[in-house]
């Protein structure tokens, strides 16, 4: 049997400090060949306990991060594909953190409901500053059956391109909140606030939009002022000619 008297004090689990020193090296190395990320929790909304599926979302936090980004040949995936709704990214990115130092800024923060405590959950997002992406998580690799000194010391993350969905975003953070303004679908967004910030009612309840929402709002790649263009060419719906027939 092989066996290094002088590491791992001549057996396969290491001691404590062996482990520490290990850790520590791992931690360095990312700091220096990684990247500096935002790794935002997911806060679930409303829970479909029928289906399982988290119907809405929310990210109130962003925690900066140093991060491993393993493809370094450019992004995994597909790529772009050309689709009957449009173009689809499916890049793909793997990142690698470092357990202690999730740990350390994430999981100990006693404010935070994470759906995972132990460790990063899938359908958590990671923001990649570099080039201005967000990636969600789809699989963590928490469990690896080969150890060094008997310890787990980073978590592997298998991440895709993230599509949005009007989930809200205010995590203080202005490029990553931008992306609710840019391409939230919520009606609620344009409602008309008081200078208490209190929503402006109309007596049957109902909120007042403001003018600049519309189809095209809600829908970016709608046809609607095309279509309505080309319709007064066509129809005529005039006094003289009230079913359009000429």
């Amino acid at each position: 049997m092989a066996t290094n008297f002088y590491f791992q004090s001549g057996s396969t689990s290491g001691t404590t400090n062996e482990q520490r020193l290990l850790e520590d090296l791992i931690i360095e190395s990312i700091k220096i060949y990684g990247h500096d990320v935002y790794y935002l929790p997911r806060t679930s909304v409303k829970q479909d306990e029928i289906l399982g599926e988290d119907v809405l979302s929310r990210f109130d936090n962003a925690y900066p991060l140093e991060m491993y980004l393993t493809n370094v040949q450019g992004w995994e995936g597909d790529g772009e594909l050309f689709t009957k709704f449009g173009i689809q990214v499916t890049d793909q990115a793997t990142f690698v953190v470092s357990k202690r130092r999730w740990e350390d800024v994430v999981g100990s923060n006693p404010d935070e409901l994470l759906q995972l405590p132990s460790r990063p959950a899938e359908g958590d997002l990671i923001y990649f500053p570099r080039t201005n992406s967000m990636f969600e998580i789809k699989f963590v690799q928490h469990l690896n059956p080969f150890y060094q000194l008997n310890k787990f010391y980073i978590y592997s993350m298998s991440c895709e391109l993230y599509q949005y969905s009007s989930e809200k975003f205010e995590t203080g953070v202005e490029e990553i909140d931008a992306a609710e303004t840019a391409s939230s679908q919520d009606v609620f967004e344009y409602n008309i606030l008081m200078e208490s910030g209190d929503e402006l009612l109309l007596q049957s309840g109902f909120s007042i939009v403001q003018e600049q929402f519309g189809t095209r709002a809600l829908v970016p790649f709608s046809d609607n002022a095309s279509f309505e263009t080309e319709g007064q060419d066509i129809l005529d719906f005039t006094a003289i000619n009230p079913f359009g027939e000429y």
